[in-house]
C-alpha cells in the first residue's frame, strides 16, 4: 500500500457529504492538525467527533490534485470510489473545477473525473477507475468448514468478491451473513494488509447486489470500489457480458461500465451534507 511516511496537516474546515450512505470529510492541507491515526478516528467518531466512514485530505494546488485517504479506525488506504466523488463535488462546489475532466494522485496512481451534473446540492459524478486485476474463481477454505467461492479484485485496492458457499443459508447476501463472513474474511492472514469483502449475487443480465463490509470500516451502505469490483469480476468470470452493469448496494444503486479489457468507469450520486469547523480542542486533545 502506497503511504507517505508523515501524516499530513489539515485546516479545521470540512466539507461533508455521502455517496448512497456512505459519507466522507474533506479537510484541505493547512497548519492546524494532524492527521494521525488518534486524531482521524476522534474526528470520525458518530457521536463524539464530526461522524464519517473516512477522511480525503486535499493537497494545495492542482490539477492534479494531491489526495490521501483515511478509514475511521485511522488507517491509510489507497483509494475509495465514493470517496473521490466526494472530493469531485466539494471542489466543483468550491469553483476549482467546472464541468470537464480533470485529474487527481492518490494512492500513487492518476484518476480523471468529472462532474456531469449538480442540482440542489446533488452531484452526478463519474470516475475512471482505470483496469482492474481480477485473479480465477477460486474455493477458499475461511476455516474448517467454511468454504467460498471468491474472486479477488484489485481496483488499485484489495477486494474479494464472494460468489457462493455449499451452504445455501451462507450463500445468500444477507446482513446476518455479512457479519458472519465480513470481518472473518477482511483480516485474514491470505490477504497481506487486509481486504474489503462483497456478498455478490447476479439477479438479471448486467444487475447484480452486493453487501460490502469495508476493511477498516465495517458494515457500509455502499462502496464505489466495491461496485467496481463486483462489476469487473462478474464479467471476467463470465456471469454478465460487458457493457454497463447496475449495481444494487444496501444504500442504492453505482452503475459501472465495464469493457472487455475490464476497464471501469464508476457514475453515481453525491448529496452534500453540511460544511464546518472542527473544535481546535477536539484534535488537540487527539
Amino acid at each position: 500500500m502506497h503511504r507517505d511516511s508523515q501524516p499530513p496537516r489539515a485546516a479545521l474546515r470540512f466539507f461533508k457529504a455521502h455517496g448512497l450512505g456512505n459519507d466522507y470529510l474533506v479537510v484541505e492541507e493547512g497548519g492546524e492538525w494532524s492527521l494521525t491515526p488518534t486524531a482521524v478516528r476522534a474526528v470520525c467518531h458518530r457521536t463524539r467527533g464530526a461522524g464519517s466512514d473516512g477522511i480525503v485530505w486535499l493537497g494545495a494546488g492542482g490539477p492534479p490534485f494531491r489526495l490521501r485517504m483515511f478509514n475511521p479506525d485511522g488507517s491509510e488506504f489507497e483509494r475509495s470510489g465514493n470517496g473521490l466523488r466526494v472530493l469531485a463535488s466539494w471542489l466543483y462546489r468550491s469553483g476549482r473545477v467546472e464541468g470537464d475532466p480533470f485529474p487527481v494522485e492518490v494512492g500513487g496512481d492518476r484518476v480523471e473525473m468529472r462532474v456531469l451534473a449538480m442540482e440542489a446540492g446533488r452531484y452526478d459524478v463519474v470516475v475512471e477507475m482505470g483496469r482492474c486485476s481480477v485473479e480465477h474463481e477460486e474455493t477458499f477454505a475461511l476455516n474448517a468448514g467454511d468454504t467460498l467461492r471468491l474472486v479477488r479484485v484489485s481496483v488499485g485496492n484489495p477486494h474479494a468478491v464472494v460468489w457462493g458457499h455449499p451452504d445455501p443459508w451462507i450463500g445468500t447476501p444477507t446482513p446476518e451473513v455479512l457479519s458472519h463472513i465480513g470481518p472473518r474474511l477482511a483480516g485474514h492472514g491470505a490477504f497481506e494488509g487486509g481486504t474489503n469483502v462483497q456478498l455478490a449475487r447476479v439477479l438479471a443480465d448486467h444487475r447484480v447486489e452486493a453487501l460490502v463490509w469495508e476493511r477498516g470500516v465495517g458494515r457500509t451502505s455502499a462502496s464505489g470500489t466495491s461496485a467496481c469490483a463486483v462489476a469487473a469480476s462478474a464479467v471476467a468470470t463470465g456471469r454478465i457480458t460487458p457493457g454497463e452493469v447496475e449495481v444494487r448496494m444496501e444504500g442504492g444503486t453505482l452503475h459501472v461500465q465495464v469493457d472487455e479489457s475490464l476497464h471501469v468507469r464508476l457514475r453515481g450520486p453525491v448529496q452534500e451534507v453540511m460544511t464546518g469547523e472542527l473544535a481546535a480542542d477536539l484534535v488537540a486533545n487527539a
